[in-house]
């Protein structure tokens, strides 16, 4: 199966760029900018500084600059957050192409022989539909009637139709997708205007996003650290003029502006935008920038067995005979009721019949297949004569399923147990139940032949991931219906840390509590109406698409893809949310410090000749100091933005190299940066005369 997975946008796209120039002009409004306490602070800065200017004054040209360049920095903070918006808006709008405007086939039940057409948008929560093939769903609801498969190509990029049926955790149906055959009644569970389509367009737009509590965390950080630096200017020209010296106000509008956390206050918004996008082209969506952030920190993952841990279709992996049954005879009757069986444990063991012994077609025209059945737990086939590799077959039965289901059948017939009887077989089931496979006997003609043993096969390359995972401090648990001996045999084949055997909702929820006490933080995901709680419980709760209506609600994010094993791409991106942001955050502040060194000497030089100590980049001049610094402070945001929106790169290891490889790589480089920077914007003013 292939699974089409969006394209990604460009990082620049100029469609973007262009929607983006003109959307940070419209973020300079006032109630826009007083969001970003920073940024506004900036703006007023730069309408002071405007005003001075207008009125003229000594070195108006240097004026003029520094005026153009604070509102070159507000307007390169809003251009951050605009293309990162742009991008949300863009994949948004590609949701919303799957929007088409349906009729809808309304029934009164749902045995109904008859329907009336009506427009979708007239539909309610409760309403019956019906659907038959080549029908769009008018809405979001669940199936209540009949099975079919169906189109979620528009949605989740899936090219291979889907089954949706009643009665289980498959039940569920998004409005826009088309029926490909047969016929459902569905069930409507929203209004108009409130389809899981239309909240996912309004989430990835980005149109309702709320600051983290991290934000705003640092939000009110950043608030402090700007009214201290606002106090720390408001006082020098006191010390200015004791001292003799002048400093013209629009210099030290300059200084204020250089020297509070304008990097990180212009892309922290941005950040946790692109953070959202990133997953957009995971195809899952966020209904929160909280429980992306919730996903960096998290440190317990509980993972399903079936379909993340291993491939979800066990595998037949050897045959097992009865000491009096030739091997190549438990294959023959292995394989010949297997020949109808499309289960893909029925094909592998016909794989695996024809691998080993080389068997062929045989001819069907005798045979009559028995399928398998809830009440039975066996299938098979009876055979009335024919003929396979040129030899006429007898008139015989072979049936193969569950142990206690085969050995109930062998009583009913009276058949004979050969080598010791049912302890022998009794013991093959228990050894591949230990081994953490599932035993299927084959018995023919009421005489039990051996066992065949299903596995269940492991992910390639998923022991190294959880090995990752381990290295990251994040704890894996498997969650699986299956008994303790079969779980205990598949936990240390995957490298899982632990393991919870026959799981039911109640101990999934209790374990995430118990966890949660402790002060962890847990993600799983889960389809079904019985895993919500748990989704509901669990800090990130990842809810698959093809689940039911109760388990997309009680997530806060859901898959479109249905992928269980992308929760541990989501932890990543997660983290990779949460290092960008600190990463910039700590480049920021370095940078700060580094610009206090070209600006303060440059301006008090000649009133404190002792500071000439710390003129270590030897400016051209005091204006060129103050312009060239004002110059690097807007352009290193620009720098920056591709940064923010694709993020800091992340490299699984533990909390204390993170911290370590951060101040390394963002303390030192927010250090040495500025110095390059500033000394060459300086020697370009001095050359061209700006100053």
């Amino acid at each position: 199966m292939s699974v089409h997975r969006p394209q990604g946008l460009a990082l620049f796209d100029h469609a973007i760029l262009a929607r983006a120039a003109i959307d940070a002009v419209k973020k300079l409004d006032p109630r826009q900018l007083v969001r970003n306490p920073v940024m506004f602070a900036t703006a007023l800065v730069a309408v002071v500084a405007s005003v001075l200017t207008a009125r003229g004054g000594e070195h108006l040209g240097v004026m003029i600059q520094i005026s153009v360049w604070l509102w070159f920095t507000v307007l390169f903070a809003n251009f951050a957050e605009a293309i990162a918006e742009g991008r949300g808006k863009a994949q948004a709008a590609s949701l919303r192409k799957t929007k088409t405007e349906a009729a809808a086939k309304q029934v009164t039940s749902t045995d109904a022989a008859t329907f009336q057409t009506i427009p979708a948008q007239r539909l309610r929560a409760g309403d019956l539909v019906v659907c038959e093939a080549g029908d769009v769903i008018p809405g979001d609801g669940d199936v209540v009637a009949g099975i079919a498969t169906v189109d979620e190509s528009a949605i989740t990029g899936e090219s291979a139709p889907v089954i949706r049926e009643s009665g289980g955790d498959r039940s569920a149906v998004t409005g826009g997708t088309r029926v490909v055959s047969d016929r459902i009644v569905v069930q409507i569970t929203v209004n108009p205007g409130e389809s899981f389509l239309d909240r996912m367009i309004t989430l990835v737009e980005g149109a309702k996003r709320q600051k983290t509590p991290n934000e705003i965390a640092l939000t009110i950080l950043l608030v402090g650290m700007t009214l201290i630096f606002l106090f720390v200017v408001a006082t020098l020209p006191v010390f200015a003029s004791y001292s003799g010296a002048v400093v013209p106000v629009v210099f030290l509008a300059a200084l204020f502006v250089t020297l509070i956390p304008t990097t990180i206050g212009g892309l922290l918004s941005a950040i946790g935008i692109a953070g959202m996008d990133r997953l957009v082209k995971f195809n899952v969506i966020a209904k929160s920038g909280r429980a992306v952030e919730a996903a960096g920190d998290i440190d317990v993952l509980l993972l399903d067995k079936t379909g993340t841990i291993t491939l979800g279709a066990r595998q037949a992996a050897e045959f097992l005979p009865l000491a009096e049954v030739n091997e190549r005879d438990l294959a023959e009757a292995a394989f010949l009721s297997s020949l109808a069986d499309e289960t893909p444990e029925g094909k592998s063991i016909v794989t695996l019949a024809r691998t080993r012994f080389g068997l062929a077609e045989p001819d069907r025209g005798g045979m009559s297949f028995v399928p398998f059945t809830a009440q039975t737990r066996m299938s098979g086939v009876n055979m009335n004569g024919g003929s396979w590799g040129g030899v006429m077959t007898a008139v015989s039965e072979i049936r193969k399923g569950a142990s206690d289901a085969i050995t109930n059948y062998v009583a009913e017939r009276s058949g004979r147990m050969p080598g010791g009887g049912p302890k022998e077989l009794n013991q093959l089931v228990e050894r591949v139940a230990k081994s953490g496979g599932t035993p299927l006997v084959v018995a023919r003609d009421g005489r039990p032949l051996g066992v065949i043993h299903l596995k269940d096969i492991i992910k390639p390359g998923i022991r190294e991931r959880f090995a990752t995972l381990r290295a990251m401090g994040i704890k894996t648990v498997m969650v699986t219906g299956d008994n303790p001996l079969t779980a205990a045999a598949i936990a240390a084949e995957a490298g899982v840390d632990d393991f919870l055997a026959e799981a039911t909702p109640e101990k999934k929820l209790e374990l995430i509590r118990e966890y949660q006490q402790g002060g962890r933080l847990v993600a799983m995901c889960g389809d079904g109406s019985n895993d919500a709680p748990a989704l509901a419980q669990a800090d990130v709760g990842v809810a698959m698409n093809t689940g039911t209506q109760a388990a997309r609600e009680a997530g806060n994010m859901v898959d479109l893809e249905s992928d269980p094993t992308k929760l541990i791409e989501i932890v990543m991106i997660g983290k990779q949310l949460l290092m960008s942001r600190g990463a910039l955050t700590t480049f920021s502040i370095a940078n700060d410090v580094a610009k206090y060194f070209a600006i303060i000497p440059a301006l008090f030089l000649a009133a404190y000749p002792q500071l000439q100590a710390l003129n270590v980049m030897h400016l051209a001049s005091p204006q060129s100091a103050v312009l060239s610094a004002i110059i690097f402070n807007a352009l290193i945001i620009i720098a920056l933005i591709p940064l923010a929106l694709k993020g800091v790169r992340y490299r699984p290891a533990g909390a204390e190299a993170l911290l370590k490889r951060n101040l390394l790589v963002y303390g030192l480089g927010g250090l040495g940066v500025p110095f390059v920077g500033i000394k060459l914007i300086d020697l370009a003013v001095a050359a061209l005369g700006l100053a």
